[in-house]
């Protein structure tokens, strides 16, 4: 698997929260060769499963990203916005935008406007229309716009719109290629809606019903100018292994596994701590019965921005830490 070609394609497809089709259908195509069965299910969720008669484990990388919905449009011709999911006004202004049916416009507000007070419903969306009635000729209300920044190496680094979770999807895709033999019940799961609440995660957890989980997602970095020490991850630091989020507490077994199994593989590795936000695994962690659940986290900066940042080795470690996962023999209890 070609990592920059396959996470371009990735990246460049459309897939805000709810409409994620699209994406969706890139991933199966590169997933099918590597599993047994795929299907989905009624929120959208992609689920590939590789057969084993062992222990379930599922590892889930959500495919949605981040967006803004058309929620009303002017007779100036410019489009109001609602945000689909943690959209930030000031790392977003002036990004140029797509539409699932091809129409493109740039981000604004309103021409006086403090960026530092601006709220999502603040912003506009200008699509070069002169009134109303051209700018409902490329839109509707409800409509999806997307960031449309490129996707372009950096030395081992890559900067892109959508690495969150784009890149997490790309860790499974590597780790599938990589898995040669393994008695597990894998589900790689590629999850909906989890940047408007985890809300895909949910449903198919509770149809795989899995002894394990990973939650495959970005993590914040603590190596940027000004860092306040909040989280723990750093870029280039390896696959960071969650010990606890906002959302989750991972059971210790599951954390000592996957740094016993980064050791032994001579996989760079590190523990992931934050302090607020989440991931697929919250709602894995508490289906049914419970899940024993960890996470795997490509360290990112700048991850809801147009232009976010991860290093290609990270990414590298964190789909053979997942590999190594879904190969490791698996009991009931760690």
């Amino acid at each position: 698997m070609e990592l920059m070609k396959t996470l371009t394609a990735l990246v460049s497809a459309f897939g805000p929260s709810g409409d994620e089709g699209e994406v969706s259908r890139v991933i199966e195509k590169l997933a099918a060769p590597y599993v047994d069965e795929i299907g989905r299910d009624v929120m959208g969720n992609l689920i590939c499963h590789k057969k084993g008669t062992g222990p379930k484990v599922m590892l889930a990388a959500h495919m949605d990203s981040i967006g803004l919905v058309v929620t009303h449009i002017g007779e100036d011709g410019y489009v109001h916005v609602g945000p689909l999911g943690g959209v930030k006004p000031a790392e977003v202004l002036f990004t140029p935008v797509k539409f699932k049916n091809g129409a493109r416009g740039v981000i604004c507000a309103e021409l006086e406007a403090d960026v530092s007070k601006l709220k999502p419903a603040d912003l506009l969306i200008d699509l070069g229309a002169p009134s109303k009635e051209e700018a409902e000729k490329l839109v509707r209300v409800g409509d999806a716009a997307v960031f449309d920044t490129p996707t372009a190496p950096a030395g081992d680094r890559v900067i892109s719109p959508y690495l969150d979770n784009r890149v997490g999807c790309l860790v499974l895709l590597m780790a599938l290629e990589q898995i040669e033999r393994t008695d597990n019940d894998l589900y790689f799961v590629f999850t909906a809606q989890e940047e408007v609440g985890t809300r895909g995660a949910k449903t198919a957890a509770w149809t795989v019903d899995p002894d394990y989980g990973v939650a495959v997602d970005v993590t914040p970095t603590d190596d940027q100018p000004g860092a306040k020490h909040r989280v723990t991850a750093k870029c280039g630091g390896g696959a960071a292994v969650k010990v606890m989020d906002g959302a989750v507490i991972c059971q210790p077994q599951m954390v000592e596994k996957l740094m016993s199994l980064a050791q032994e593989k001579s996989i760079p590795a590190q523990r992931d701590v934050i302090r607020r936000g989440g991931t697929d695994g919250g709602p894995i962690h508490l289906t049914r019965g419970g899940v024993y659940t960890g996470g795997i986290s490509i360290p990112c900066r700048y991850a809801h921005s147009p232009a976010a940042l991860v290093d290609l080795n990270d990414v590298k470690a964190c789909a053979g830490l997942a590999a190594a996962f879904a190969e490791s023999k698996l009991e009931k209890e760690c």
